[in-house]
C-alpha cells in the first residue's frame, strides 16, 4: 500500500462528508461548464463569421435603414462580387405570440447567393421565387411551429403594421453548412414588404446591405471604401467585415458576459473553499494519527503527500463526475432546448472539449492548493504536540 494509494482509502472514512463534498466540487465544475458554454455560444457568430462578407448599415445605428438606391452603388463598387439586402421585419405568429424567431425581408434573387451557408435545394428556392407571398423558413424553425411546404402563415409585425395580418406560404426549409448558422429564420420577399408598406418614411428603404468581396483579406479596406461613396449624400454608411459586425452586437451584452466570466472565477473560489474546509476538518480529527505516523518515521513530505493526495483525489471525483455530468445536462438537455427555443441568440449549443478538460484539471489543481495550508501544518507539528491533540 503506497502512501497515495492509503490517501485515496482515507477519503472514505467519512462516507457522508466524502460525497457531500464530491457533489460539491461536481457541481461546482458543472456550472463552471455551463457559464463556458454560454459565452461561447453567444459569441460563436463572430467566431465563425464569413470572412469576405461585408455589412453595410446607418452609421448611427442599426435600426434606421438605408435608401434602396445604395444598393446599386455598393453593387457597382470595385471589390464587390455579390450583394443582397434584408429589412427586419419583426414579425411574430398571433397564435404563438410568446414564440420569438427572426423574420426578415431579403431580396428574393441574391439573398441566398450572398448568405450560401443557409442551403436551400433548387426546387425550394424555385417555389420561392415564382411566388410572391413565399417564404423559406429554417428547419429548426419548421419543425417546432409544424410548418410545411405549402401551409398559409399569418404573422403581424409592430414596425410595418397594417390592417389584419401579413399572409404568407412556405416554399420550404433552408439547412446550414456550418453551425453557427441560425436555423430558426423566416425569410420572405422583400418586394411583397416593400408594396405593402403604407407609411412613406418606410417606403423603398433596407436595413442592411451585404456583400461579398473578392479578397477577404481586404475586408475591411472595402468597407471603408464603401462608406466613402455615400460621405457627401443624406444618409452616411458604416461598412464592417461581418465579424466586426458581429462583435457590434455583443458589445451591447459585454455587461453580460463580463458578469458570466467573474461569477467563473467566484465559483472556482468556492470550490476552492469547499474543498480546503472538508480537508481542514479531516485533518483536525486525524492530527493524532498523523502524530502516530511521525513517530514512527513518517517524515514531514510524507505527511504532505498523504494530506494533498486525499484532497487532490476528491478533487479529480468531482472534476470526474461535474464533466460526465455536464455532457447530458448541459449539451444534450439545455442545449438542445436552447436551440430548438432561442436558436436566434443560440444557434449552436455544445460544451467546447478544451473548456470541459479545463474545468477537470482546475478542479485538481484546486483540490492540491486547498490542502497546502492544513498540510503544511499538520507536517510541523512535532510527534508529542500532534499525540496530544484532541479533535
Amino acid at each position: 500500500m503506497t502512501l497515495l494509494g492509503l490517501a485515496a482509502r482515507n477519503v472514505l472514512r467519512n462516507k457522508v462528508r466524502a460525497t457531500l463534498t464530491v457533489l460539491g466540487v461536481a457541481i461546482s465544475v458543472l456550472t463552471f461548464v455551463l457559464l463556458r458554454t454560454v459565452v461561447g455560444a453567444w459569441t460563436a457568430a463572430a467566431d465563425f463569421a464569413v470572412k469576405d462578407r461585408v455589412v453595410t448599415r446607418h452609421k448611427v445605428t442599426f435600426v434606421m435603414t438605408l435608401p434602396r438606391r445604395y444598393v446599386d452603388d455598393v453593387r457597382n463598387a470595385p471589390h464587390i462580387r455579390a450583394a443582397t439586402w434584408a429589412n427586419w421585419f419583426g414579425g411574430k405568429d398571433p397564435k404563438h405570440e410568446s414564440e420569438f424567431f427572426a423574420t426578415l425581408a431579403g431580396d428574393s434573387k441574391t439573398f441566398f447567393t450572398v448568405y450560401d451557408d443557409m442551403k436551400v435545394d433548387k426546387e425550394t428556392l424555385e417555389r420561392f421565387q415564382q411566388d410572391p407571398q413565399g417564404a423559406i423558413v429554417g428547419d429548426v424553425l419548421a419543425k417546432k411551429m409544424g410548418w410545411k411546404a405549402g401551409d398559409k402563415v399569418l404573422l403581424a409585425s409592430s414596425i410595418y403594421a397594417k390592417e389584419g395580418d401579413w399572409e404568407f406560404r412556405i416554399a420550404g426549409t433552408y439547412t446550414a453548412t456550418q453551425k453557427s448558422v441560425d436555423r430558426s429564420t423566416f425569410v420572405f420577399h422583400w418586394t411583397y414588404l416593400n408594396d405593402g408598406v403604407s407609411i412613406p418614411g418606410l417606403k423603398d428603404q433596407v436595413g442592411w446591405i451585404v456583400s461579398r468581396v473578392d479578397d477577404p483579406s481586404q475586408a475591411a479596406t472595402i468597407g471603408v471604401t464603401l462608406d466613402k461613396l455615400f460621405d457627401d449624400k443624406e444618409v452616411q454608411t458604416l461598412s464592417q467585415d461581418e465579424r466586426s459586425f458581429n462583435s457590434s452586437f455583443l458589445a451591447s451584452v459585454s455587461a453580460i458576459l463580463t458578469a458570466f466570466d467573474i461569477i467563473s472565477v467566484v465559483i472556482l473560489a468556492i470550490m476552492a473553499l469547499l474543498l480546503g474546509n472538508t480537508i481542514a476538518m479531516g485533518v483536525r480529527e486525524r492530527t493524532t494519527e498523523y502524530g502516530v505516523l511521525k513517530a514512527i518515521g513518517f517524515r514531514n513530505g510524507h505527511i504532505v503527500l498523504f494530506i494533498v493526495g486525499e484532497s487532490t483525489f476528491v478533487g479529480l471525483l468531482g472534476g470526474l463526475v461535474g464533466v460526465l455530468a455536464s455532457y447530458p445536462i448541459v449539451e444534450r438537455g439545455l442545449g438542445r432546448f436552447l436551440e430548438e427555443n432561442m436558436g436566434a441568440f443560440f444557434p449552436f449549443f455544445r460544451i467546447n472539449p478544451l473548456a470541459a478538460l479545463f474545468a477537470f484539471v482546475l478542479a485538481l489543481m484546486l483540490g492540491a492548493t486547498a490542502a497546502a495550508i492544513p498540510a503544511l501544518t499538520a507536517s510541523r507539528l512535532r510527534p508529542i504536540e500532534a499525540l496530544r491533540r484532541v479533535a
